[in-house]
């Protein structure tokens, strides 16, 4: 037996140190180690032989497992460096080749128009607000001095949630005029940008969903001298101190008297053209002296305090500072127009 066992070593262990695959050498073990190995049929016959060889038969049986269990598990790590290797080799990267080149992107120019005008109004003294697109009518309409068989509260021109008529996208950002003077101490100067829904036809002015820039300012004392000019002051510092400007009476129900303020066509320079719609002239917001009524529905007392509201189209400001011509430019993203900003 003696024989038989130096006779599965020597095998064994030439045959280990042979392989180069891992499957290879799993092979070999359950050849030699495994249940039907050729070691473990050798031991099997142990039960043959003498009392005195038994034990010196076993200690070099032994001696021969943990042999050949040594040498498999040296190869195995040998070929799982190799394997590293040869991996390592095959995807190794050539840090000098120039990488692929990343497009950057830019902020889209509607909101670099948005995040001028925040500036202009903070410098102001204002404070920018956000709130809820989805709204209650209290605060939509009915606490803006808009009753209920206005024209604004009717189906077809407002988008409306629940049948009651009661919950709708808001239709302007003078919601947070209302939620500011009921929750905020006077004096009042704030400017609650965002989107808006209305059921407008689409064209080059106009869109179903755009965005507002809504203000107003509460204090005693406040005259329609002083919308004009912080209003004027706000439209040269965005066009220029030369932008032409007038302010047109206008009737809004939250406001009393109200206007409505133009700028000089920026494609025609007032001759017309279809931009203006022939007028020469584009509307950039309205605006008026709260209105009492809304001062009441807040809780403020008119014979003490006044204060003046306005509400800018923000893509209409857009199309005046970048000379677009067509507001459905903005909402395409094609970016062929973008990367002109």
């Amino acid at each position: 037996m003696k024989e038989q066992l130096e006779a599965i070593r020597k095998a064994a262990l030439e045959a280990v140190a042979g392989p180069q695959a891992t499957a290879d050498l799993e092979a070999l073990r359950v050849k030699y180690l495994g249940k039907k190995g050729e070691l473990t049929a050798l031991l099997k016959q142990m039960g043959g032989l003498s009392a005195e060889l038994r034990p010196v038969m076993g200690q070099l049986a032994n001696e021969v497992r943990a042999e050949l269990e040594a040498a498999i598990e040296n190869q195995a790590g040998l070929l799982e460096r190799k394997a590293m290797e040869a991996r390592l080799e095959n995807e190794a990267l050539d840090v000098t080749i120039p990488g692929k080149k990343v497009r950057m992107g830019h902020k889209h120019p509607m909101y670099s128009v948005l995040d001028e005008i925040k500036d202009i109004f903070i410098a102001l003294g204002f404070e920018i607000l956000d709130g809820p697109e989805v709204e209650l009518a209290d605060y939509n309409f009915t606490k803006l001095n808009t009753p209920a068989d206005h024209p604004a509260r009717e189906w077809s021109d407002t988008f409306y949630l629940t049948e009651d008529s009661n919950v709708l996208l808001r239709t302007q950002t003078s919601n947070m005029q209302i939620r500011a003077m009921e929750s905020r101490e006077l004096p009042i100067r704030v400017l609650s940008p965002g989107r808006v829904y209305r059921k407008d036809e689409v064209d080059a002015t106009h869109s179903p969903m755009f965005h507002q820039i809504e203000g107003i300012v509460v204090d005693k004392g406040v005259t329609m001298g002083d919308l004009k000019g912080t209003l004027n002051a706000v439209i040269r510092r965005i066009y220029g101190e030369n932008t032409v400007t007038r302010f047109r009476p206008h009737h809004f129900p939250f406001t009393e008297p109200s206007c409505e303020m133009d700028i000089q066509c920026h494609k025609c320079g007032g001759v017309g053209c279809p931009t203006c719609k022939g007028e020469g002239w584009i509307e950039v917001l309205g605006a008026g002296m709260v209105h009492p009524k809304v001062l009441q529905n807040c809780g403020i007392d008119p014979e003490v305090y006044s204060g003046f509201a306005f509400g800018m189209g923000l893509e209409r400001l857009a199309l005046g500072q970048y000379k677009i011509s067509d507001m459905r430019l903005i909402f395409e993203n094609d970016v062929r127009f973008l990367e002109q900003f």
